[in-house]
């Protein structure tokens, strides 16, 4: 064979590999759905739990970089604490040792009817659910085909002087094994694809036990810098839990390194023992490794959380999609102070609304995407708490309400759907300055003046709203009447200059769409805003 053949065969292999993880991963966590996220909110109340809930996110994604990332936003959301998270990622380092299991069954004779089934899932049924079963199955079938291609372009290395020569170094030095795990794993960005071209030269006898597993535990160290990479320039939340990644598998590889000679020589008699073939072999002393390393450090994750929390000093904004106030007790024991629980639950969300506001108007300016990126997380939160609020309104209303009681649920539900409502409107702003920047539209310095001035009033009136509901205040609700009248007029007035600037030719079709749009959707807030005063108003008419 020569070297253009193993060269494409061994890269064709990898690429065919690595796309067989991506896509049965993809095809799994579409048929697990949201389902992902609600197990890792509602099943790490401690790390133990942390631990096996990252073990079956891993295996279902096939990637736990992707359950790190996923565990990093229910973190910075307030979703997770660090300590619960710590113990998500020392499940994912167990959860993604399966792939190597998954390899050593060696399914590579049957890997081209695997691919024929998920393909006839794909193209022949219209169900949703069929299709991500047939993704699932053509990913499977593609992980052993680009497999058994890698092992094609591999074989020939055993011949090789060179490559034997660096497999008797990395015998005698296990650090170099080390570094090699390391570069090989952050160039292909997959600790699966390293694992997988070390089960196939294990097999082809390219290379010994004793130079393999320092590769292995390398690996390890390896695909943490996906974290680390993604953590920059990121929330202190998640350059913590990406430094936790880095000294969870750090402490693992150095107690690895001091015992690795009495634990090569287990790996070994294991193998004969229990007669495994050679990606088995590997598959046994990944797991073995990562499983050691949880039960070693698992009892120690409140000092784990400590030491990143000094090394990364500093807090991040709380966004708290969870809300505060709604204690289910307070339904069946006083619904009245539910009402005010609820209350000052919808505050909350207002206030998120609020700074979602001006996250918006500094998008526009700035055209920041860490302003979007805020924007998106207070949307989510608005309607989480959204969600939550209605639900507990719910339970009250069920119990027996005076007439007092009953008025006061029907404020509290009513603004909670007009803070929804802004939340969407926040949230159109935000893809209306995207599509800007997408399709390259430019606005005139006089159409920013225009929209500045309406942001401001719009969102004082937001604000007056909410204070006037929070201090059952007439004069300031009476205030938000007259100023969304001013941003009526403000509207009306903004879209005949925009006309009168568009027959002139100093506007374009498109910049004015996103004009007219922006202005549109701060009227609408504006309205929500008077509907939230007009409780506070009625409820003083009525008194």
């Amino acid at each position: 064979m020569d070297i253009q053949t193993i060269l494409f065969t061994f890269f064709g292999g990898l690429g065919i590999f690595l796309f067989g993880i991506k896509y049965m991963g993809d095809g799994l966590q579409k048929i697990a759905g949201d389902r992902l996220r609600d197990l890792l909110d509602k099943f790490t109340s401690n790390p133990f739990m942390g631990v096996l809930v990252g073990i079956i996110v891993t295996i279902l994604i096939q990637s736990s970089s992707g359950t790190t990332v996923l565990t990093v936003g229910l973190v910075s959301a307030g979703f997770m604490t660090l300590r619960q998270a710590i113990g998500v990622i020392m499940g994912a380092n167990v959860g993604t040792t399966v792939t190597a299991f998954i390899i050593g069954i060696k399914l590579e004779e049957y890997a081209l009817p695997i691919i024929f089934i998920g393909t006839v899932l794909i193209f022949f049924f219209k169900n949703k659910k069929v299709n991500n079963i047939g993704q699932t199955f053509f990913g499977f079938g593609a992980l052993f085909f680009g497999l058994s291609l890698m092992g094609d372009g591999v074989a020939p290395l055993e011949e090789l002087p060179a490559f034997n020569d660096l497999t008797i170094s990395m015998s005698n030095n296990p650090l170099l094994g080390l570094l090699v795990g390391v570069v090989f794993t952050v160039g292909l960005q997959s600790s699966s694809a390293t694992i997988g071209l070390l089960q196939e030269l294990y097999t082809q006898n390219a290379i010994s036990l004793d130079a393999a597993l320092p590769i292995l535990f390398g690996d390890n160290i390896g695909t943490t810098v996906t974290a680390v990479i993604a953590a920059i320039g990121a929330s202190v939340a998640a350059k913590r839990t990406a430094l936790t990644h880095v000294i969870f598998n750090l402490i693992g590889a150095t107690l690895i390194l001091i015992l690795l000679v009495p634990y090569t020589a287990f790996i070994s008699f294991l193998q004969d023992a229990l007669n495994l073939n050679e990606p088995m072999t590997i598959a046994f002393a990944h797991g073995i490794f990562n499983m050691s390393n949880v039960i070693i450090q698992l009892p120690f994750v409140g000092v784990l959380a400590y030491i990143v929390t000094r090394l990364v000093p500093g807090s991040d904004e709380e966004i708290e999609y969870k809300p505060k106030h709604l204690d289910p007790s307070f339904i069946y024991q006083s619904p009245a102070i539910a009402l005010d629980q609820a209350k000052l639950e919808t505050l909350r969300m207002a206030e998120y609304a609020g700074k979602g506001l001006r996250k918006s108007e500094s998008y526009l300016e700035t055209k920041n995407k860490k302003d979007a990126e805020k924007i998106v997380r207070y949307e989510e939160a608005i309607n989480n708490l959204d969600k939550d609020i209605t639900d507990y309104l719910i339970g009250i209303s069920a119990r027996s309400l005076s007439k007092e009681n009953s008025r006061k649920h029907s404020v509290v539900m009513d603004t909670v759907r007009d803070i929804e409502r802004v939340g969407d409107h926040m949230e159109n702003v935000m893809e209306l300055v995207d599509y800007q920047l997408t399709n390259k539209v430019t606005l005139s310095e006089e159409a920013y003046k225009d929209l500045n001035e309406m942001f401001t009033l719009t969102i004082s009136t937001f604000n007056r709203a909410v204070e006037a509901l929070e201090k059952d205040d007439y004069e300031i609700a009476q205030q938000v009447a007259r100023q969304e009248e001013d941003i009526d007029k403000m509207e009306r007035k903004l879209r005949k200059k925009h006309i009168l600037r568009l027959n002139e030719g100093r506007c374009s079709g498109s910049a004015g769409i996103v004009f007219v749009d922006m202005i549109s959707n701060l009227e609408r807030i504006g309205d929500h805003s008077v509907n939230i005063a007009e409780t506070v108003l009625d409820d003083r008419e009525v008194s």
